[in-house]
């Protein structure tokens, strides 16, 4: 099923699909499209994607296809813990090394480095950022309506920063325990390095995949609440170039369309 979405003008698409393997194929069908188009048009395709749980099955989807012009991608993440190294087992950069770079052999992989001084190393990123504006950036909503790890109610909209040092909150910090990466609260780093709102959504095309019931509250606040940083994933409200991937679970308490 199609909507559209947001209470706001020019929302995002809105695909409903009956469960997360569809949902899967059908935003790996999308963005390997997107790829493809961005190679045909200049060479290379820039790609960011998310991690964690929500999007194993997408990202094993889109590497499965025999049809995404890896060798031409350039591959970026959105977000590392302040402290967490290459191989730590909860690591943002390690996730993306496993299920993409390592099966998938993208042209290059640029990563946040979680060891190095973290404001000299934001900045370091932003400067990719710009040197490769993103074609696609693939994410995800946390179940605290945050996107990468703008958190609210301090996510930023109008951000100067491409990229930044915050501090986690208690929801986003009990994610991580509950989706199995920390044994405790008390283990997860206090503080990440993340892509800030605006320059994940400038990207020239964004997917948001959003599997699962958990997921379903902060859906409903993104896509028909009001815009605020109450909910950071309600920036997409604004963002007509996005498409929401959900499953019948993380759509449940949508309005039905009409």
């Amino acid at each position: 099923m199609v909507r559209s979405g947001g209470s706001a003008p020019g929302g995002p698409e809105v695909v409903v699909l009956p469960d997360t393997g569809a949902m899967a194929v059908s935003a790996a069908e999308r963005a390997a499209g997107l790829l493809r188009d961005a190679v045909r048009a200049r060479g290379v395709a820039h790609a960011m994607f998310a991690t964690g749980n929500s999007q194993i099955e997408f990202v094993g989807a889109l590497v499965g296809r025999a049809d995404v012009p890896w060798g031409d991608t350039v591959v970026f993440h959105m977000d590392e813990y302040v402290g967490v190294g290459p191989d730590h087992p909860a690591g943002f950069r390690r996730w993306i090394r496993e299920r993409i770079v390592v099966p998938a052999r993208p042209r290059a992989a640029h990563f946040l480095d979680g060891l190095a001084p973290a404001d000299a190393e934001c900045a370091r990123y932003a400067g990719l950022l710009a040197e490769y504006p993103l074609d696609l950036c693939c994410l995800g909503i946390g179940e605290n309506g945050h996107l990468a790890f703008n958190d609210p109610p301090v996510a930023d909209f109008d951000d100067p920063l491409d990229c930044k040092v915050v501090e986690l909150d208690a929801a986003c910090r009990r994610q991580q325990v509950n989706e199995g990466h920390f044994a405790t609260e008390a283990d997860v780093p206090t503080r990440a390095m993340t892509v800030t709102v605006p320059a994940l959504l400038r990207s020239r095309t964004v997917l948001a995949v959003v599997p699962e019931a958990r997921k379903a509250e902060p859906v409903r606040r993104a896509l028909e609440g009001p815009v605020t940083t109450a909910c950071p994933a309600s920036a997409l409200q604004l963002t007509p170039h996005a498409t929401v991937f959900l499953d019948r679970e993380s759509a449940g308490l949508l309005t039905p369309a009409g």
